[in-house]
């Protein structure tokens, strides 16, 4: 499971026995695997400061939360060609994300413990409100893009079509495949641009005289339009129709025609359902839209190349230090390295809207985690008093359908903490004296949840 449960205790000798307890009984029955969660002793301040701060660090996990889900979701977006690669690209500082939360080591460098508390919540907070603006502005920029290379698509076929021919069938009158038509399958013959469609044979230019328009009929009103279209008016030119796309509804027929009787034919056209559509070939505009649609369309690739990063096994370094972990049980647990030059190689060939969302995801995941060991102290301070004296334990659930079973083996082995609170949790009649948070956001011990799960 991608689920987390982060939980504190006071340190005495009985609540470290009945850490060993939970240990004990969760490992048998296979509900969890448990590591202590290391958080360094940091500057308290007054119990006033700590109230306030509470309060802010709530504020901050969610918003750091909906911040990297936003950016996984980003992830997903700019690698919509290589969507199973995805979770390869969600990494916290070259690893994978239950790894980085297992092996959890405060960044001392990042974040000083010997500053005051409030300067280093100040820190997490400006940094991800940076992370924040940046994320708007180049996703805006990256949307437009597509907005605007998918309004082109819309109008032109480029992307979607198939040779495919008609004429007339000896003797039948009825319109057969033959090579020279196109078949679009990539819009609307009404509202799209037919530059990808029609060619300068297709009409009569430079002629003081003739015009060639466009008209799109029903398929159902193919053979009448055959049998009509030369009396619709005066001044058509006979056998001057050809059959140039069609889509699901209908096709695209050219006539040629003089240009004084152009009213009086589409005032005819029009009453025979026979729609004339406004075109006219101008080789510089079809040029010049071709030209946009590869500008787009290369603007977007270097936006993303498949040079996707591929996790390499075992690799469990940090920037400036390595992780370390005390498994309960297991405190011999092995770890592996990587260097800050193998992690900016795996990067090369991609392109600059992964390559940042890459980095700055794992900046704001690393960052959400410290904040959520910061809520871990601040909260137990608050609960257990002073001195400091805690002891902080990440439970990895084996399974959804476990969960119920693991709360209550978490109350029973902390209902002495708060008798009240524990028997909130079986009775929701009872209510918790000066407290706000609803019975199930409330526990005999400290408890804070991290979801991995950021794209569902």
């Amino acid at each position: 499971m991608s689920e987390f449960w982060l939980i504190s205790a006071p340190g005495d000798k009985e609540n470290l026995q009945a850490l060993e307890r939970m240990n004990t009984v969760t490992s048998k029955s296979n509900l969890s695997y448990n590591t202590k969660f290391a958080i360094p002793d940091f500057k308290v301040g007054t119990l006033d400061s700590l109230v306030g701060l509470s309060d802010e660090l709530g504020k901050l996990d969610t918003f750091a939360e909906s911040l990297i889900r936003r950016m996984a979701q980003s992830v997903v977006d700019v690698m919509e060609d290589s969507k199973g690669k995805v979770h390869e690209n969600l990494l916290a500082n070259g690893v994978d994300l239950t790894s980085f939360v297992t092996h959890f080591e405060w960044d001392m460098a990042k974040y000083p413990a010997k500053q005051p508390l409030v300067s280093v919540v100040d820190t997490l907070a400006k940094q991800l409100a940076q992370i924040e603006m940046d994320l708007k502005s180049r996703t805006a920029a990256y949307s437009a893009l597509k907005m605007n290379l998918e309004n082109l698509e819309k109008k032109s076929t480029a992307l979607a079509l198939t040779v495919c021919l008609r004429s007339v069938c000896k003797g039948s009158g009825m319109l057969m495949p033959q090579p020279g038509a196109v078949v679009a399958s990539g819009g609307n013959l009404f509202t799209r641009t037919l530059s990808d469609i029609v060619s300068k044979e297709d009409f009569v230019l430079d002629s003081e005289y003739l015009i060639t328009l466009l008209v799109i009929v029903p398929k159902p009103s193919y053979a009448q339009w055959q049998k009509t279209y030369e009396s619709l008016s005066d001044m058509v030119v006979p056998r001057s129709t050809k059959l140039i796309a069609e889509d699901n509804e209908g096709g695209l027929f050219t006539v040629t025609l003089f240009r004084k009787v152009i009213d009086d034919f589409k005032t005819k056209a029009k009453e025979n359902k026979f729609t004339v559509r406004e075109f006219y070939y101008d080789e510089k505009e079809i040029k010049r839209e071709r030209e946009e649609m590869t500008r787009l369309l290369s603007d977007k690739k270097q936006q993303y190349q498949t040079s996707c990063v591929a996790l390499k096994k075992g690799s469990t370094t940090y920037r400036d230090h390595k992780v370390k972990v005390t498994p309960l049980g297991n405190p011999d647990r092995p770890t592996a390295g990587q260097t800050d030059r193998e992690r900016e190689s795996e990067g090369e060939g991609e392109g600059p809207l992964l390559r940042w969302l890459k980095v700055n995801f794992s900046e704001a995941f690393i960052a959400w985690i410290h904040i959520k060991a910061l809520r871990v102290f601040v909260e137990s301070v608050l609960r257990y008093g002073l001195p400091v004296n805690f002891q902080a334990v990440l439970l990895q659930p084996h399974k959804k359908s476990a969960t119920k079973r693991l709360r209550e083996v978490l109350n029973s082995v902390f209902h002495h903490l708060d008798e009240v609170a524990a028997a909130s949790i079986l009775d929701a009649s009872v209510e918790i004296p000066g407290l706000q948070l609803s019975n199930q956001d409330y526990f005999p011990y400290v408890y804070f949840h991290i979801d991995l799960s950021l794209l569902d």
